[in-house]
């Protein structure tokens, strides 16, 4: 069954391949000004887009229908996806263009991305929480308050692999749990990371694009405030009534956990100011030194952030008991998965870049007109639009789809256009806690629940969740902010 129905779906894949080929052979050109190539997004059809699409809606189906098969061969379909975009690209408008295209999003976006990213899942992979916790609402809730606190600085994968597994185990005698791991995933996994492009991906593609690394800080921080302030108190008053309905006997911590509370890995915790240092060094000093990697402009502070970044997990690796990380769960397989995935988004998200950098001249003219009015933003709009996009396709690719719609000026977003940016900002990373898929974490607690055995609600019963919970608190925010 799983064989057919990937057969089909590849068939269905090669067949937009070939449409592709047969109408994109028009007239699409690229120039050299000044040295440098230009992608004309202009000239572009939306059939370009369709290997975006298609790797998007494969992470969406495939671990829903067929997780097995998904597992094994995620990457074999991104590279599928990236090349049904590079193969007629380098057709239609040369290999000059496409290897300058493929090596800018390398080296300006996805190398720093993934490094990050990296550098994040193993420090905080290292440090883990021992003690005996028991799962009561204060106790509970001052879990969800810490990790939203520090889920900007840690990075909401970080904050929500250090903190889990104490909490699952916390919540191991009680009946209903179901409830604190849901807003575990809104407000750990995903709104607590807000504040810095520590905290979400779609902030640091921000940072990587000019966005000053406080700019989310200042921003941010009371729709933030707001959101998070309010769940806290759903969330306590929830847990208190379904607390109410437990026997007592149940709620005693069995395990042979030590009395009290400790970290292991404490040296991670100082890596982890490393991690900032080196991303704040990269957005403070600009020393003026580049290299040109075939006409890609590589500044010299970018390449010593990331070499740091790797160090740095090195580092964590080298003075981590080992011990401490297998009982923390620590894996490679989520960075791995995430690093194949967006490889693969990265590449195809390049003709969606293109054509909305055209603006009302590309192939994507409705969606710009839709976000803007007599050629002004609607911030409104801009918040919905990237929230409902975030939830069902990944909210890193998509902040930078609207980044780019709204001009893509950094400086201009940041000063006369800071509503639209923050509504951009707070949409994705907000609206990422939609779904399982709209941001990695999401899956990644769901698994670890599941695993301990936690019945969590299917796709769409956890899309009923934040349809009830979420989206009115969504409301709210698009009126008291970007009215």
């Amino acid at each position: 069954m799983v064989r057919r129905r990937f057969t089909l779906i590849m068939r269905y894949a090669v067949a937009g391949w070939s449409v592709l080929l047969t109408s994109l052979l028009l007239s699409g050109h690229a120039h050299a000004a000044g040295g440098n190539l230009h992608l004309d997004g202009s000239s572009m059809g939306l059939a370009w887009v369709i290997p975006f699409a298609g790797i998007l809606l494969s992470i969406a189906i495939f671990p829903l229908v067929a997780p097995n098969f998904w597992h094994a061969h995620f990457g074999k379909i991104s590279a599928f996806w990236a090349l049904s975009f590079l193969t007629p690209f380098t057709i239609v408008y040369g290999f000059e263009l496409s290897l300058f295209e493929l090596l800018h999003v390398l080296f300006l976006e996805y190398i720093p991305f993934i490094i990050l990213l990296l550098s994040l899942f193993t420090v905080a992979g290292g440090v883990r929480l021992r003690g005996k916790l028991v799962g009561t609402p204060l106790v509970n809730t001052g879990i969800l308050l810490f990790g939203t606190a520090i889920a900007s600085w840690m990075g909401t994968t970080g904050a929500a692999m250090l903190l889990i597994r104490p909490l699952i185990r916390a919540n191991e005698g009680r009946k209903h749990k179901v409830h604190t791991i849901v807003f575990f995933i809104f407000l750990v996994a995903n709104i607590g990371g807000s504040l810095t492009p520590l905290g979400d991906p779609p902030l640091f593609l921000g940072f990587l694009k000019g966005v000053s690394f406080f700019w989310p800080t200042t921003q941010m921080f009371l729709p933030m405030l707001m959101v998070s302030v309010i769940l806290l108190a759903m969330y306590f008053a929830m847990d208190s009534y379904l607390f109410r309905k437990e026997e007592a006997d149940s709620l005693q911590d069995t395990s042979d956990e030590p009395d009290g509370l400790r970290l292991e890995g404490k040296i991670n915790i100082l890596l982890l100011g490393g991690v900032i240092g080196a991303v704040l060094m990269s957005g403070v000093w600009k020393p003026g030194i580049e290299f040109i990697v075939f006409h890609v402009h590589v500044e010299l502070q970018n390449v010593l952030r990331d070499l740091s970044l790797v160090g740095i997990a090195l580092l964590s690796l080298q003075l981590t008991n080992s011990a401490s990380r297998q009982a923390n769960g620590f894996t490679w397989f989520p960075i791995v998965e995430v690093g194949k995935l967006f490889a693969g988004i990265f590449i195809t998200i390049i003709p969606a870049i293109a054509i909305l950098r055209a603006g009302t001249e590309g192939a994507l003219e409705p969606v710009v007109s839709l976000v803007s009015e007599d050629g002004q933003p609607v911030n409104m709009m801009y918040f919905w639009m990237t929230g409902i996009l975030s939830s069902f396709l990944d909210n890193a690719p998509t902040y930078l789809v609207f980044f780019n719609t709204a001009g893509g000026d950094a400086e201009v977003l940041m000063n006369e256009l800071a509503p639209t940016l923050l509504a951009i900002s707070a949409g994705a990373v907000f609206m990422g806690a939609n779904t399982y898929i709209g941001n990695a974490p999401n899956f990644m607690v769901r698994s670890i629940a599941e695993e301990r055995g936690i019945p969590m609600p299917s796709f769409f019963g956890y899309m009923l969740w934040s349809v009830v919970l979420l989206v009115p608190l969504f409301v709210l925010v698009s009126f008291v902010f970007f009215l």
